[in-house]
């Protein structure tokens, strides 16, 4: 699916709630993960003006980490056994002026303001069956911690990096994968 000459990006997904953390880490460790600073994130979401995300299962979302930001348009899943979609993200420029233009801008086309998810997220990679996985420990009050593992790549790679996730998750022991988002996640707390 070529846009503007450039190839569509799927996020092949899977979450899961951390129930035990530490035989996580031993896991995670013992495959040789890497393990990057913890990082705040601040992600603002935005109801379209004509229609219902939540019903499309699509997403907008302004994410600001550190100085930097990033809108990102999530579409629909496409499968059952990943959290699979094609993902956009397009970088804007640094700071929290910028990211608040960004959202004027928004606001002037009519989305609204959902909800905001605030995280702590630590980063890594690990390599299994010879691709690179990016793993991702997110602490969500007051939901607690996740662990993501994703791979990004192009619509023929889908099959194969859903097989490599899913042996992953099994090999770390993961299993009853979580395939609400985290904005789902917590207006289903806020209730």
């Amino acid at each position: 699916m070529p846009i503007l000459g450039s190839v569509a990006l799927f996020e092949v997904e899977l979450k899961f709630r951390i129930t035990e953390p530490d035989r996580l880490r031993s896991k995670l460790d013992e495959l040789g993960a890497t393990w990057g600073e913890p990082v705040p994130q601040r992600d603002r979401y935005f109801a379209h003006p004509s229609r219902d995300f939540a019903v499309t299962d699509e997403a907008l979302r302004l994410r600001t980490v550190g100085d930097a930001n990033v809108l990102t348009y999530k579409g629909p899943e496409i499968d059952t056994l990943t959290k699979t979609r094609r993902e956009i993200e397009v970088p804007i420029a640094d700071g929290v002026d910028q990211a608040a233009r960004m959202t004027d801008l928004l606001l002037g086309l009519g989305f609204r303001p959902v909800r905001e998810v605030a995280k702590t997220r630590h980063s890594g990679l690990i390599l299994w069956q010879s691709r690179t996985v990016d793993w991702t420990w997110d602490d969500i009050p007051p939901l607690g911690a996740f662990v993501e593992l994703e791979i990004v790549t192009d619509d023929p790679g889908r099959a194969a990096a859903q097989d490599v996730i899913i042996s992953l998750a099994r090999q770390l022991g993961l299993t009853n994968s979580e395939r609400r988002s985290y904005l789902e996640l917590l207006l289903d707390h806020d209730r």
